[in-house]
């Protein structure tokens, strides 16, 4: 047989597209158009509706960036088509490649019902099946003309990304606003086509199946009247039985679709636009469920369910229905889908408090998946939590989007520092938007590694950011795919229903330890710098106000503030967004999060001192408040009294210039240039920093990316790099040395202070920066020899080499830490702390000269310059605090990196206040003590064992108590705790490393 194949398909393609897909719609009539433009921010669903619109004509533009236009479309339907399905087709002016990021439009009818949102990919609104004829219809279409920010040619820096800066001139242009019959043969028909012509094009060439479908795409495209493409269709499709008919091989892989739209809670549009973007999402969906019975849809993040409730009752009613039918499913257990690098231990531990419990009160469901397909990483404590609050699945899509190292699994269980394993799955489609073309089903299939011990996988499906979710057309595809031979299987399913057969099927499968780390976006480390710094500050105010308001409760009645932690958590945990803590969101948002951050820390410190205030009492006497979990200067953890009198430090010129810091401990050298050339461990009689290298040294690097400015460093910044050693100023400020450098635009001042009894030189940096596409970074080259470095993240630290023998090792590049970063030689370390920062990279080198040691430098990254999306990005002033701290074995790292991001608080009372809780083995930290969520009055302490060993520890308690359980995160008692002794209002535990608990003290 001659070899017509390339023939066959060239006919398909061009058929379908110029002949078959128009005769969809065979007859339209055209609609009446008004419009009103609110003249502001958007407005209530009343107030637009009561509007008084002027006439616009198809071909007009509208809609000034950020702008809220209401649309009245007005007809009748003509009675000659009576018995036909007749849609509204209202086209505000889509572009079909782009779902989701540009205008979009909710519809409504008079009464303001919503009906469904408009989309790129779904601009239909259904007017009857069949109408009678003479029906008038009229909708409104709230529509929103949000700017196009990722345009064709991307990360293009502009000025539209703040309502301030973007303009007025109008973005769209009206395209079509038609009354429409629709065809559903045709329609049908499109699909079969689509189905099968996307499938062959996955097959051999050489397999008979492939052929058998062209054969019979063949007949179909015989059988099709081009001149009466609607009269003829049906007779098409019956060509097409067959094949679409013959089921699949019993080993063909299985796909559990789930209607997915994930939507970013902030990006290139700001929050009051994602709570619009979530009821116009949800309003289609609860449609298509109504449409179609076996389609499932999950939606993830508490907080947009929260939104809908609040801002779209109207909706929330119709979500609620078909939430209690089993359809619209909650889905991950998290507040928001967050960043995991950056958020604190008990920030992390809260998504899932406030995301399950949300689900729980609202709906009585509990979530056992963590849902995060986008987050850009995920951290090594993170099973632990997920473990402790109750759940035991994870879900992500983003690690596919490694640059150098592809993961060896795509079913596996994770495992995190603490040893909990968590089983977990990546789902092979590689795609969170996964629209049921042939081609994503077939690379599910190939792509999956776990071929011959598992066939499960899952595939998220729909439009996510405002493209308007799972599509009819969709679910039609996965119909004629649920058993279609050549072509995995699929089936709707809910994320429950997944794990469960894929956990069935594949109970031992292999385990990853660590970070799951990715290879891309490590830039999200340190841009937005202030957004950063706010959420750190905001954490530990957080822990202070519960810390000190539950201590004033229990002694003195003092009113804790419920509702006030819990509104502020919400909040901060939103910010902690993947897009807006990780810095790559617009300037609007990040104007936003600034102003929030600010006004939360005058509220929190509002807390924090009436409730020290009421603990203190009436009185004269000057007391410190230490709310960190460390003893500090004589002050317990957790307690108030008068400070023990340190020692002094000195502060001398040195030889050759420069100044010299000592207090007993340490002796400090800065030369002339303001660089630390010494940093000597007297006890230790140990020298720091490296031979021949000066530490506190500010590096200037070009910073200018490939592509997605905001979210990457890559690698080849390295190759150019300036030191800044020239000094304007290097003088001595009360007990500091004070240094100042200019460069380029910018300026930098920085306070290097010891203070006496302390091993730790402070570096106060305040960066007015005013650079373009530039990295800067703070080195500190050391003298130890470390095959590996400990960062701290939640509920412990991890290890990552210092070496880059591998491609896994040497994509590191960048990388995550909370408060420190910690390296040791046996007997020996140096802790870098911080109070802000996240972002750093550690290298080793061996000298050539002198002693042939190791230097192994440490370089905490604090600003950028991207100008995508926000072409402003962190222009300005920005503080830093860090401190170097020679002699830091693993302990001292975690209780300086506690001490620099709680600093004493000095309030005069009268009398000094004892812990609510003490602990008797610095390795155990307590992250929490706060009163129970219920509003019990019941005491809650959250603990960990912080330095990777075992402990036996003793916690006493300054209260009296009738009995204490170990609960979960969420408060509730533990299946699997272990065993608490109690003697008195004393307990007793044992502790794996990095074991997390949580105590909840009913009071007497």
């Amino acid at each position: 047989m001659h070899d017509d194949r390339s023939l066959v398909e060239a006919r398909l393609k061009r058929v379908l597209e110029e002949r078959i897909r128009p005769a969809v719609y065979p007859e339209s009539v055209p609609l009446e158009v008004a419009v009103w433009h609110a003249p502001g921010e958007p407005v209530p669903v009343a107030e637009g509706l009561a509007a008084t619109p002027e006439p616009i004509e198809v071909g007009a533009r509208w809609g000034a960036p950020w702008g809220t236009s209401w649309f009245r479309v007005t007809g009748t339907v003509p009675q000659a088509w009576a018995g036909k399905t007749v849609e509204a087709l209202l086209d505000l002016g889509f572009d079909e490649n782009m779902p989701g990021f540009q205008c979009e439009g909710l519809v409504y009818r008079p009464d303001g019902t919503p009906v469904k949102g408009l989309n790129p990919r779904n601009q239909w609104v259904r007017i009857g099946a069949p109408v009678a004829g003479g029906e008038e219809v009229m909708l409104y279409v709230e529509a929103a003309s949000n700017p196009v920010i990722l345009d064709y040619h991307p990360f293009l820096p502009t000025r539209l990304g703040d309502k301030e800066t973007a303009g007025s001139e109008p973005q769209y242009t009206l395209t079509r606003m038609d009354l429409a019959v629709l065809d559903e043969n045709v329609w049908q028909l499109v699909l079969d086509l689509e189905v099968l012509g996307e499938l062959m094009a996955e097959l051999p060439v050489d397999s008979a199946r492939r052929w058998d479908l062209l054969r019979a795409i063949e007949k179909a495209l015989d059988a099709v009247d081009l001149q009466d493409v609607n009269g003829t269709a049906e007779h098409a499709r019956s060509q097409l039985t067959a094949v679409l008919s013959t089921p699949a091989v019993l080993s063909a892989h299985r796909i559990s679709a789930i209607g997915h739209a994930h939507i970013d809670s902030a990006w290139l549009w700001p929050l009051r636009e994602t709570v619009r973007k979530v009821a116009r999402t949800t309003s289609n969906m609860t449609a298509l469920l109504e449409d179609e019975p076996d389609f499932v849809f999950a939606m993830s993040q508490a907080q947009q369910w929260a939104w809908v409730k609040e801002h779209r009752p109207e909706v929330w009613a119709r979500v609620k229905k078909a939430v209690a039918d089993g359809r619209f499913v909650p889905a991950g257990g998290m507040w928001v889908e967050s960043d995991t690098n950056m958020p604190g231990s008990e920030a992390m531990a809260r998504q899932f408090v406030y995301g399950k419990r949300f689900f729980l009160d609202e709906f009585g469901i509990e979530n056992e998946e963590a849902w995060l397909p986008d987050t850009f990483g995920f951290a090594a404590g993170l099973p632990q939590i997920i473990k402790a609050a109750g759940s035991k699945w994870l879900l992500t899509q983003k690690i596919s989007w490694s640059q150098t190292n592809k993961f060896p699994h795509h079913t596996f269980r994770w495992e995190g520092i603490d040893g909990t394993r968590i089983f977990t799955h990546f789902p092979p489609v590689d795609t969170y938007n996964c629209s049921m073309q042939g081609r994503e089903i077939a690379h599910a299939a190939r792509n999956f590694k776990d071929k011959g011990v598992a066939r499960h996988s899952l595939a998220p499906t729909g439009w996510g950011d405002g493209g308007g979710g799972t599509t009819r057309e969709m679910v039609a595809k996965a119909a004629r795919l649920r058993d279609l031979e050549g072509s995995a299987t699929v089936a709707w399913e809910t994320p429950k229903e997944f794990f469960e057969k894929a956990e069935a099927e594949y109970p031992e499968p292999p385990v990853w330890v660590g970070e799951l780390y990715l290879e891309l976006h490590r830039a999200t480390l340190t841009s937005q710098a202030r957004t950063k710094q706010g959420n750190r500050r905001s954490e530990h105010l957080l822990r202070e106000a519960e810390l000190w308001a539950a201590a004033a409760a229990v002694r003195t009645g003092f009113p804790y503030p419920y509702e006030d932690v819990d509104r502020i958590w919400k909040t901060v945990l939103l910010h902690q967004f993947h897009d807006i803590l990780p810095g790559s969101s617009i300037a609007w948002v990040h104007r936003e999060a600034r102003r929030t951050y600010e006004g939360l820390a005058a509220e929190l410190n509002a807390i924090i001192d009436a409730a020290q205030r009421a603990l203190a009492g009436e009185g004269a006497r000057e007391l410190v408040f230490n709310s960190a979990p460390h003893t500090r200067d004589g002050v317990p953890a957790g307690g108030a009294r008068t400070p023990a009198v340190q020692g002094e430090t000195a502060l001398t010129s040195r030889v050759g210039g420069g100044h010299v810091l000592e207090n007993g401990l340490l002796r400090v050298e800065i030369d002339q240039n303001g660089l630390v050339v010494s940093a000597y461990d007297i006890e230790a009689d140990r020298e720091t920093i490296a031979p021949g290298r000066s530490a506190n040294l500010l590096q200037l690097h070009p910073d200018f990316l490939n592509m997605w400015d905001a979210w990457d460093v890559d690698e080849f910044y390295r190759n150019t790099v300036t030191d800044l050693t020239d000094a304007e100023e290097v003088v001595v400020e009360g007990n500091a040395v004070r240094i100042v450098r200019s460069f380029g635009a910018s300026r930098v001042t920085q306070l290097l202070s010891l203070a006496p009894g302390e091993r730790r030189l402070l570096i106060d940096t305040e960066v007015d920066w005013h650079e373009t596409e530039k990295f800067l970074k703070l080195a500190f080259p050391l003298d130890v020899h470390a095959e590996r470095y400990a960062s701290e993240t939640q509920f412990g630290h991890f290890h990552r080499p210092t070496h880059t023998n591998t491609s896994w090792e040497a994509a590191k590049f960048e990388a995550c830490n909370h408060r420190f970063v910690h390296l040791e030689e046996p007997g020996w370390g140096v802790a870098v702390v911080n109070d802000s920062t996240y972002g750093h990279d550690v290298t080793r080198t061996v000298r050539t000269d002198g002693d042939a040691g190791t230097t192994t430098t440490v370089r905490v990254s604090l600003l950028r310059a991207p100008r995508f999306p926000d072409p402003e990005t962190d222009q300005g002033v920005h503080r830093f605090r860090h401190a170097l701290v020679p002699g830091a074995a693993i302990g001292d790292a975690v209780r300086e990196g506690w001490r620099i991001n709680l600093p004493e608080r000095r309030v005069t009372g009268g009398q000094e206040v004892a812990p609510l809780v003490s602990v008797d083995r610095d390795a155990v930290v307590v992250t929490a003590v706060k009163l129970a969520d219920d509003g019990s009055g019941d005491v809650v302490v959250r603990f960990h064992e912080a330095y990777g060993g075992r402990a036996r520890a003793t916690l006493t308690l300054g209260f009296p108590f009738d009995s204490v359980e170990v609960t979960d995160l969420l408060e509730r008692p533990s299946a699997d705790a272990e065993e608490v002794t109690r003697e008195g209002e004393q307990l007793t535990l044992r502790l794996r490393p990095f074991e997390l608990v949580t105590l909840r003290f009913r009071r007497a």
